[in-house]
């Protein structure tokens, strides 16, 4: 949809920014766009559920749809949030900030503190789902809705949606401020990068043991064998797992770097029209644009 109503696109998150997102961003948008479709579907249950529960007919399956729908719709919402930068920011300093410090604080904040936390997340619910799977979870309620153990798993993947979400909001950042080589990319997103390959390697490592073990090895006995040891460093201990995926880091980086494109060094930086992303804000107002100032 190449023509877009202007009130639409002044309005519309989704749209207001719509000529700066990647191909990534788009896919992020119109998924949460359809997710969007639960809300009115939740408010008709919640007001269902209150009519039939004051005339005494409780029916504790509405009570367990509701959440349900509540929180898949917030889950993937955050993606939303993320890719249109209409998530709540509490940084009473960043609204006065020039372009180029928006877009670095920007960039900081995605890639150093909420991607390594959404990887983390993800780790977490990884084995919460599963273990809803193994007891074959489901409701408190005789009446309510079974098969829990689908909601947690849609949970562990919508970590994986908002992730995805963060890093194509991370690129369209550095895409930004001109930094498009995949050396920088990687490099400025360490402690994410690291942490996706540390994952990457630990289970990689628990699955060869595991597989390759005896047949009455216990789960929990893989991360006792050797291969999940420790070193010590200056009276300060380090998984192997964890070394290995600081070398691997690293040699990804140098790699990207050795093979990078020397014409884009000193890439300018794409010129802005309007906002953080180059196009009209709420506080703008329809057609505003700034001066040369906002490139600073």
């Amino acid at each position: 949809m190449d023509n877009i109503d202007p009130e639409l696109s002044f309005s519309d998150p989704g749209e207001m920014s719509r000529h700066e997102q990647n191909r990534g961003d788009r896919f992020i948008v119109g998924t949460s766009n359809l997710f969007a479709f639960i809300y009115p579907i939740l408010m008709v249950a919640i007001c269902s559920q209150v009519v039939l529960r004051g005339a005494g007919y409780n029916q504790a399956w509405l009570d367990d749809l509701q959440w349900w729908l509540y929180g898949a719709a917030v889950l993937i919402g955050i993606g939303f949030a993320v890719t249109t930068n209409s998530h709540v920011r509490v940084d009473i300093f960043f609204d006065n900030y020039p372009r180029v410090k928006k877009l670095k604080t920007d960039i900081f904040g995605l890639s150093w503190l909420f991607l390594p936390f959404i990887i983390l997340c993800w780790d977490v619910t990884l084995h919460y789902g599963i273990s809803s799977i193994k007891a074959w979870e489901g409701s408190d309620s005789p009446n309510g809705l079974h098969n829990l153990w689908a909601l947690k798993v849609f949970m562990n993947v919508a970590f994986v949606f908002v992730g995805l979400a963060v890093w194509f909001t991370y690129t369209r950042r550095m895409r930004q401020l001109g930094k498009t080589q995949l050396w920088q990319t990687l490099a400025y997103a360490f402690p994410a990068v690291m942490y996706l390959i540390n994952l990457s390697v630990y289970y990689a490592l628990y699955w060869l043991v595991w597989l390759t073990g005896p047949e009455d090895m216990a789960p929990r006995a893989v991360t006792r064998t050797a291969a999940f040891g420790e070193l010590e460093f200056w009276g300060q201990e380090m998984a192997y797992t964890v070394l290995a995926a600081l070398i691997i880091t690293l040699a990804m980086i140098a790699t990207a770097y050795v093979r990078r494109d020397v014409s884009k060094d000193n890439q300018p930086m794409p010129p802005a029209r309007n906002g953080l992303g180059g196009l009209p804000t709420a506080q703008d107002g329809p057609g505003a644009m700034r001066g040369p100032e906002d490139m600073r």
